[in-house]
């Protein structure tokens, strides 16, 4: 006879849970997401065709290291779109540089480094990592909390990737970028030494400031700058006196010049730029877009001195100088 099987008490059905609410990081896809989404698809698998072996022979034959100066050149041609106002324009420069990162992402597929989706996803993550204040519980009212937190979530992840890489580990979250010379837990780490010299001076002097290593007020910062241009003066005298003495070139050139008097006068102008881009981070102005600025009104007065010298039937180069200065206030008072 079978056993008689035990009775269970009948279990209590728990009452049901309202849905939990979505996590703050959950971000809803708009179709105006969807249709960006699917033409950046579009995007991958064209560029995929060009790479193909029956793809384009010009497309086939680059790398990484030969995109390296489209990247720059597209970068900087996005940022003259922009300072044109022209809106069709700046969207077609993004394109392209759009397509130099879809290109850089498909050759790292290619090489089993990387997939297109994970660099994705990678800044994805570290977006929502960043932005505690958003996805988390963090509090931050203002910009300037905002970018202390980022720093601070920055140097943290930086001794994560270190401690992971001491360990023959990847850092979880990958992001698929590697230092020059990396050392250390230092701030000034993700500073790329790639950068244009006036920007690398401004972000390593920006981040030192966050942790209290600044002038402590503009007349501190314009002392400097006079005090570099001293000597920068005191350099040319040297070297002058240098030229002096020197030999001259067989052709009677210009006298040669010791290279340490050389090398001195150019760290000296070294340090002098260095402190003009520090007057303009002091004063809360992008010395990158300052002088970007600088440089289009130049360019502007002088093209419009070109043109009052072509009126005259004579070319800029012909002109004596002080004919030129002439030209050159009436295209200031022209503005």
């Amino acid at each position: 006879m079978p056993p008689r099987s035990k009775k269970h008490p009948k279990r209590r059905r728990k009452a049901k849970r309202p849905p939990r609410p979505a996590p703050k990081s959950r971000i809803a896809i708009s179709p105006r997401d969807r249709d960006a989404g699917k033409w950046f698809g579009k995007l991958v698998a064209l560029q995929a065709r060009l790479r193909a072996p029956n793809g384009c022979p010009w497309d086939r034959e680059q790398t990484h290291e030969t995109l390296r100066k489209f990247l720059i050149e597209e970068t900087y041609e996005v940022l003259d779109a922009m300072e044109s106002g022209d809106p069709r324009k700046f969207a077609s420069e993004l394109g392209d540089l759009l397509l130099q990162v879809v290109f850089h992402g498909i050759l790292g597929e290619e090489a089993g480094r990387f997939t297109l989706a994970e660099v994705i996803e990678s800044v994805h993550a570290k977006m929502v990592r960043r932005h505690p204040h958003v996805f988390g519980d963090a509090q931050a009212g203002t910009s300037a909390a905002v970018l202390k937190k980022w720093e601070e979530i920055k140097a943290e992840e930086r001794a994560q990737e270190e401690a992971a890489a001491r360990s023959g580990q990847l850092a979880a979250e990958g992001e698929f970028r590697h230092e020059e010379g990396k050392a250390g837990t230092s701030i000034l780490a993700g500073v790329p030494r790639s950068l244009p010299a006036a920007l690398e001076a401004y972000q390593l002097t920006r981040r030192a400031a966050h942790i209290g290593f600044d002038w402590e007020n503009l007349a501190g910062i314009l002392e400097k700058l006079e005090e570099e241009t001293r000597e920068v003066q005191s350099a040319v005298a040297l070297q002058s006196a240098a030229s002096a003495h020197g030999q001259e070139s067989p052709a009677g050139a210009q006298p040669v010049v010791p290279a340490s008097e050389t090398l001195r006068l150019e760290e000296e102008v070294g340090d002098l730029l260095f402190v003009g881009v520090n007057v303009a981070r002091f004063l809360g102005v992008d010395p990158e877009i300052a002088l970007k600025k600088a440089n289009r009104k130049f360019r502007r007065r002088f093209e419009w001195m070109e043109s009052a010298a072509a009126r005259e039937g004579r070319s800029l180069a012909d002109l004596p100088r002080a004919r030129m200065e002439e030209l050159w206030n009436q295209a200031k008072a022209h503005e």
